[in-house]
């Protein structure tokens, strides 16, 4: 396993400081809209990546966790009259990605965004972002997508991996689709988050069959659909593990359950991270482990420092898992 981050660097000073603490692999984008990148442009941006001792692994589709109003291919799962148009797009850059040797990419398949309600207190006076369902705003009308029957979501989910999977799969470039965050009642803002659920990702994994067709799987996010993630989220590692459709990992943890919790820092929360590594391990993933959200914490960098803590944890928690393997074999 590799560790890696998504954090948007601020100049170069945050590539060497995430090579020198210890970060090896990275998800990162050139700047611009996705839809644009020139392949000239995407191995300039890899080289550059690799100037500071870092690997470009994976970069993300013009497909955001943002609300779809806010999306740069919006009639995806709007059905527009530029579905097409957009699809054909994303499939003619998976082709640039796979000629500049990048091996994956993430995206979203979202249209209300990432719902929460007020932030919380944590450790220390951290405040940490919080979802709870009584606290939320439960008639909030549709997006622009309106009103989506649950069906309906699904075929224009599968219309798209129709097409995208296959050029994936002819290119060997890896898609990594993030779990719905979080989950929400049914026909919430007029949709049914239908990868908002375990059951939900399954059905999604098993469409359009391909090893290049799986999860950017979010250990967060899955344990917001849990009524006791402590003791359900292995099982469901596991399951997505052995089935290989784990392609990157949101390494956080959180305090709660489905409808009512809050984000934490990994080794604060309800789930256990250690035994989640081990099975990572155990059914054989080897990609990058990263952490994703981090409480708001005080100081002259709050997120370079918040993150620096969690590389540190999760680089901790791999050297220990390496030294016990090694000692097994």
């Amino acid at each position: 396993m590799l560790l890696g981050t998504q954090v948007p660097a601020r100049d170069d000073d945050d590539y060497r400081v995430m090579a020198q603490l210890g970060v090896t692999h990275i998800c990162a984008d050139p700047p611009g809209n996705p839809h644009d990148w020139t392949l000239d442009q995407l191995l300039a941006f890899r080289d550059r990546i690799g100037g500071f001792g870092l690997s470009l692994d994976m970069v993300q589709l013009p497909l955001s966790s943002r609300p779809i109003e806010q999306q740069a291919s919006p009639d995806i799962l709007s059905a527009g009259s530029d579905r097409d148009r957009q699809i054909d797009s994303i499939c003619r850059l998976i082709e640039r990605l796979a000629a500049a040797g990048i091996p994956a990419a993430k995206y979203n398949l979202n249209i209300i965004g990432i719902p929460r309600t007020e932030m919380e207190p944590s450790r220390g006076g951290a405040m940490s972002e919080a979802f709870r369902w009584e606290k939320a705003e439960q008639d909030a009308p549709p997006t622009m997508a309106g009103v989506l029957p649950e069906d309906e979501n699904w075929e224009r989910i599968d219309y798209f991996l129709e097409r995208v999977v296959p050029v994936a799969e002819s290119n060997r470039v890896r898609l990594a689709c993030h779990p719905h965050d979080p989950y929400t009642p049914p026909g919430y803002r007029g949709v049914t988050r239908v990868l908002g659920t375990v059951e939900g990702l399954k059905r999604f994994v098993q469409m359009r069959e391909s090893p290049y067709h799986g999860l950017n799987f979010c250990q967060g996010t899955v344990g917001e659909m849990l009524d006791d993630p402590r003791r359900e989220v292995g099982e469901v590692i596991r399951w997505f593990g052995e089935q290989k459709k784990i392609f990157n990992v949101h390494f956080r943890n959180i305090r709660g359950g489905r409808l009512s919790f809050m984000e934490t820092f990994p080794e604060d929360g309800d789930m256990d991270m250690w035994d989640s590594l081990q099975i990572y391990a155990e059914t054989g993933y080897p990609y990058m482990i990263m952490p994703d959200h981090v409480p708001l914490i005080s100081g002259r960098d709050p997120k370079g420092t918040a993150f620096a803590f969690c590389y540190g944890y999760i680089a901790g928690l791999l050297q220990v898992l390496g030294s016990r393997r090694g000692d097994r074999d």
